[in-house]
C-alpha cells in the first residue's frame, strides 16, 4: 500500500506535460473534530493518489486545510469523494482565478498539530463563535463605511504585492504574530468600529474572528471565501474591484493578478515589479521580488554570493547544503540583508 510519493517533482512535471490535460487548482478548508488524523490522512492520500490529485494538505484534530491540483476530467469524482465525508459535504471550493497545470507537482498530506499555526489556546475561547461572513457586495459596502476598520490577516510578503484599498496591513512574518499586534492597535475601537477581516481563502479569518470576539470586539466581519472568491464574485456580478495588485498564492504560480496596478517594487533595483521568485541557489531559496532585468543580471539569484554558489558544479552545491536546511525564520521572506530595496 503506497502512502507516500514515489515520483520526484521533475518526474511528475514530465508526466503532466506528456498528458497535456487540463487541471484545476483549488483550495478548501474545514474545521471539524477528527479523532484519528493519521488514519484520515492515509485515507485521503490513497484516494487522491489514485485520482492523480496533487497538492499540499494539512490534517489535524481540528480539521483540514488543503491546496490542490485536480485533473479537470476527474473534478466531479473528486467532489463526490468530498461529499461522502460528513464534514466536507458541500464545502466551499475556492477555484483559482488563473489556472496552471503545474501549480503543484507532488501530493503531500501531512498531519499537524494545527491546520494553521496561530499560537492560540483554543480551549480558552469558543472557536465556533465566529464573525459574520459577508459576500463581495456587502464587503464593498462595509469598506465604504467610515466606521469600518479593514484588516489584512496575511503576512507582509503577501500584502506587499496586493491588498484592499485602505486596509491595515500588519508588518508581520507569520499569522500568529499578527493577532496580538492587531488587538493592541485597535483596542480603542472594540465597540464603535466594524472590524472587517480578509485573507487568501478565508481560513485565517475563521479562527481570528472568533478570537477577536472573545477579546471584546463587538462588530466582527470576515470576507467569505477570501480574496479568491471576492475576485470571482466581482467578475461575475460586475462589482467595483476594491483590491489592488496581485493575490499571493501558496503554489508554483505564487500569485494571481486581481487588478492591473503594480504596487510593489523589485527588491534589487527598486523598479515597479510584483513578481515573486525563489533564489536559484537552492541552499538559499529566498523568496523575494525580482524584475526581469535583475533576473538576467543576477542569474536568478538574490546576491552575488548566491550567484557564485549557483555557478558551482551540482555535486559541490550538494556538499555545501549537506546538513543545512532552509528556514523562514532565517530568511524572513524577503527581509534578507542582501536586498537593497527590501520591504
Amino acid at each position: 500500500m503506497q502512502l507516500y510519493n514515489k515520483l520526484s517533482a521533475k518526474e511528475r512535471e514530465v508526466l503532466i506535460e506528456e498528458a497535456g490535460e487540463d487541471r484545476l487548482t483549488l483550495s478548501f478548508y474545514a474545521y471539524a473534530k477528527i479523532g484519528n488524523p493519521q488514519l484520515f490522512r492515509n485515507h485521503l492520500f490513497l484516494a487522491w493518489d489514485e485520482m492523480d490529485v496533487l497538492g499540499r494538505i494539512y490534517v489535524a484534530q481540528e480539521g483540514i486545510n488543503a491546496q490542490l491540483s485536480v485533473p479537470a476530467k476527474r473534478f466531479q469524482e473528486f467532489k463526490d469523494f468530498l461529499d461522502n465525508i460528513y464534514f466536507l459535504k458541500d464545502v466551499r471550493l475556492n477555484i483559482a482565478i488563473e489556472q496552471d497545470a503545474k501549480s503543484f507537482l507532488k501530493l503531500k498530506v501531512k498531519v499537524r498539530k494545527k491546520i494553521v499555526s496561530d499560537g492560540l489556546n483554543d480551549a480558552s475561547f469558543d472557536v465556533t463563535n465566529k464573525g459574520i461572513h459577508v459576500d463581495a457586495a456587502t464587503f464593498n459596502q462595509l469598506l465604504d463605511n467610515p466606521d469600518t476598520v479593514c484588516v489584512d490577516m496575511r503576512n507582509h510578503y503577501e500584502s506587499e504585492i496586493g491588498h484592499f484599498k485602505g486596509a491595515v496591513t500588519p508588518d508581520v512574518d507569520t499569522f500568529r504574530d499578527s493577532l496580538p499586534i492587531i488587538e493592541k492597535d485597535l483596542e480603542d475601537f472594540k465597540e464603535e468600529k466594524n472590524l472587517v477581516m480578509y485573507c487568501t481563502g478565508g481560513i485565517r479569518c475563521e479562527k481570528a474572528s472568533a478570537y477577536y470576539k472573545h477579546k471584546g470586539f463587538k462588530n466582527v466581519y470576515q470576507l467569505e471565501g477570501g480574496i479568491i472568491e471576492y475576485a470571482r464574485q466581482v467578475e461575475q456580478q460586475k462589482l467595483e474591484n476594491k483590491f489592488i495588485g496581485k493575490n499571493f498564492v501558496f503554489d508554483h504560480r505564487r500569485s494571481e493578478r486581481i487588478s492591473d496596478e503594480v504596487i510593489a517594487h523589485c527588491h534589487q533595483c527598486g523598479k515597479p515589479c510584483d513578481t515573486h521568485v525563489n533564489c536559484a541557489n537552492e541552499a538559499c531559496h529566498l523568496l523575494f521580488i525580482q524584475c526581469e532585468e535583475c533576473a538576467m543580471e543576477m542569474n536568478n539569484c538574490c546576491s552575488e554570493e548566491c550567484m557564485k554558489i549557483n555557478d558551482l558544479p551540482y555535486e559541490k552545491q550538494k556538499k555545501l547544503r549537506k546538513g543545512k536546511g532552509n528556514s523562514n525564520k532565517i530568511f524572513k521572506k524577503g527581509r534578507s540583508e542582501v536586498l537593497k530595496y527590501k520591504p
